[in-house]
């Protein structure tokens, strides 16, 4: 075998060895943020849902915001995890699952698919892309009765209402600690701190 080639292959090993040492890596102050910044962003949309809803109607906690939450505080770095993608990707789902279903409203078996494959298109195109905005696209056509006739409410509430919520929990819970940093892009930190600091301010 080459040199070449054995070098390439042992400097592979080496990356993946450390990759995996790092991604099992048992940091209990890590893992405690990522408890509360979850617990803090799954519950205010509980407590919206509570104060506005009566407990038969579950409108506000879709499914999909678990899945984000997941990467939003378990997977920070990655870039599906970061604002754009989970602010875009949730927004844009809904815009089409919603549209979609009053083109299609009772064939399931093209609402369904549909709705999905073209979210994720959407999403790549416009780099957003954020796996649980397929679930969110989903949900749009497969939801309750109560969903399906928020119409394009949707998208406002429970969506990007929802969406915004867990990036306020995540900026907070995933800045507490000098090992996590969110977003991953440096300026757009720079940028948020600059207008955190300008409204606290000026209040």
């Amino acid at each position: 075998m080459p040199t070449v080639v054995r070098k390439k292959i042992k400097r592979g090993i080496r990356i993946s060895r450390y990759v995996i040492y790092k991604e099992t890596l048992v940091d209990r102050r890590e893992n405690f943020l990522s408890f509360l910044g979850t617990f803090l962003g799954i519950g205010i949309i509980a407590f919206y849902q509570k104060q506005i809803l009566n407990e038969n109607e579950n409108v506000f906690l879709i499914g999909s915001f678990a899945a984000s939450s997941v990467l939003i505080f378990g997977a920070i770095q990655s870039p599906l995890a970061q604002p754009r993608n989970l602010v875009g990707g949730h927004f844009i789902s809904a815009i089409l699952g919603v549209s979609i279903y009053k083109l299609f409203p009772d064939i399931i078996w093209i609402t369904g698919p549909l709705a999905v494959a073209l979210s994720i298109v959407c999403m790549q195109v416009t780099k957003t892309l954020h796996p649980p905005g397929g679930a969110t696209a989903l949900i749009a056509v497969t939801g309750s009765a109560k969903i399906k006739a928020l119409g394009y409410g949707f998208v406002v509430f429970p969506v990007l209402t929802g969406a915004i919520t867990l990036l306020i929990a995540a900026l907070v819970f995933n800045n507490l600690s000098p090992n996590r940093h969110y977003p991953s892009s440096r300026r757009l930190r720079n940028m948020l701190r600059k207008l955190y600091h300008s409204l606290t301010f000026k209040s």
